[in-house]
Protein backbone atom coordinates (compact mmCIF):
# COMPACT_ATOMS: atom_id res chain seq x y z
CA UNK A 1 0.00 0.00 0.00
CA UNK A 2 1.24 3.37 -1.01
CA UNK A 3 1.32 6.41 0.43
CA UNK A 4 1.39 9.99 -0.49
CA UNK A 5 3.57 12.38 1.43
CA UNK A 6 2.26 16.44 0.70
CA UNK A 7 1.67 19.50 1.67
CA UNK A 8 -2.14 20.56 1.52
CA UNK A 9 -2.93 23.40 -0.54
CA UNK A 10 -5.10 26.64 0.58
CA UNK A 11 -8.91 25.75 0.28
CA UNK A 12 -11.05 28.46 -1.74
CA UNK A 13 -13.07 28.99 1.17
CA UNK A 14 -10.35 31.25 2.78
CA UNK A 15 -8.02 33.70 2.11
CA UNK A 16 -4.92 32.94 4.68
CA UNK A 17 -2.96 30.17 4.61
CA UNK A 18 -3.66 28.97 7.84
CA UNK A 19 -2.87 24.83 8.14
CA UNK A 20 -0.91 24.91 4.76
CA UNK A 21 2.81 24.67 6.12
CA UNK A 22 2.01 20.92 7.67
CA UNK A 23 3.60 17.82 5.69
CA UNK A 24 0.56 15.19 5.55
CA UNK A 25 0.94 11.82 5.15
CA UNK A 26 -1.97 10.18 3.66
CA UNK A 27 -2.09 6.35 2.01
CA UNK A 28 -3.61 5.89 -1.61
CA UNK A 29 -7.01 3.73 -1.58
CA UNK A 30 -6.43 0.18 -1.72
CA UNK A 31 -9.72 -0.57 -3.02
CA UNK A 32 -13.00 1.43 -4.68
CA UNK A 33 -15.67 2.69 -2.56
CA UNK A 34 -19.22 0.67 -2.72
CA UNK A 35 -22.30 2.52 -2.79
CA UNK A 36 -25.29 1.48 -0.19
CA UNK A 37 -27.90 0.48 -2.55
CA UNK A 38 -30.26 1.39 0.54
CA UNK A 39 -29.13 4.75 1.52
CA UNK A 40 -26.74 6.05 -1.35
CA UNK A 41 -23.63 6.35 1.27
CA UNK A 42 -20.48 5.89 0.05
CA UNK A 43 -18.18 3.20 1.85
CA UNK A 44 -15.30 1.02 2.17
CA UNK A 45 -13.27 -1.41 3.59
CA UNK A 46 -10.27 0.18 3.79
CA UNK A 47 -9.22 1.08 7.25
CA UNK A 48 -5.69 2.90 6.23
CA UNK A 49 -8.04 5.45 4.03
CA UNK A 50 -8.54 6.95 7.79
CA UNK A 51 -5.25 7.36 8.79
CA UNK A 52 -4.21 10.99 8.45
CA UNK A 53 -0.57 11.63 9.68
CA UNK A 54 0.61 15.30 9.51
CA UNK A 55 4.69 16.35 10.48
CA UNK A 56 6.14 19.35 10.49
CA UNK A 57 8.57 18.60 7.80
CA UNK A 58 8.69 16.45 4.74
CA UNK A 59 12.07 15.34 6.24
CA UNK A 60 10.33 13.67 9.20
CA UNK A 61 7.43 12.45 7.43
CA UNK A 62 9.87 10.48 4.67
CA UNK A 63 11.94 9.13 7.69
CA UNK A 64 8.29 8.03 9.77
CA UNK A 65 7.89 6.19 6.59
CA UNK A 66 10.80 4.67 6.03
CA UNK A 67 10.90 3.79 9.59
CA UNK A 68 7.92 1.90 9.22
CA UNK A 69 8.78 0.48 6.18
CA UNK A 70 5.29 2.24 4.21
CA UNK A 71 6.09 2.73 0.47
CA UNK A 72 5.86 6.39 -0.37
CA UNK A 73 5.59 9.19 -3.19
CA UNK A 74 6.63 12.42 -2.43
CA UNK A 75 4.82 15.39 -3.93
CA UNK A 76 6.69 18.72 -3.94
CA UNK A 77 4.27 21.73 -3.41
CA UNK A 78 4.43 24.35 -6.34
CA UNK A 79 4.63 27.47 -4.74
CA UNK A 80 2.34 30.79 -6.05
CA UNK A 81 4.10 33.70 -7.59
CA UNK A 82 3.92 36.75 -5.26
CA UNK A 83 3.03 39.51 -6.27
CA UNK A 84 4.05 42.63 -3.90
CA UNK A 85 0.72 45.49 -4.76
CA UNK A 86 -0.04 48.63 -2.83
CA UNK A 87 -3.07 49.94 -2.42
CA UNK A 88 -1.52 53.37 -4.20
CA UNK A 89 -1.57 50.92 -7.33
CA UNK A 90 -4.96 51.49 -7.69
CA UNK A 91 -4.75 54.68 -8.21
CA UNK A 92 -1.40 55.31 -10.44
CA UNK A 93 -1.48 57.23 -13.41
CA UNK A 94 0.52 54.60 -15.45
CA UNK A 95 -1.93 51.92 -15.35
CA UNK A 96 -1.74 49.42 -17.80
CA UNK A 97 -5.61 49.12 -17.39
CA UNK A 98 -7.87 51.85 -17.51
CA UNK A 99 -9.81 52.00 -14.52
CA UNK A 100 -12.98 50.36 -14.89
CA UNK A 101 -15.72 52.30 -11.99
Amino acid sequence: MLARIYRPAKTAMQSGKARTHDWRLEFEPASARIIDPLMGWTGSTDMNGQVRLSFETSEEAVAYAERHGIPFRLQTPQEPPVIIKTYADNFATARKQPWTH
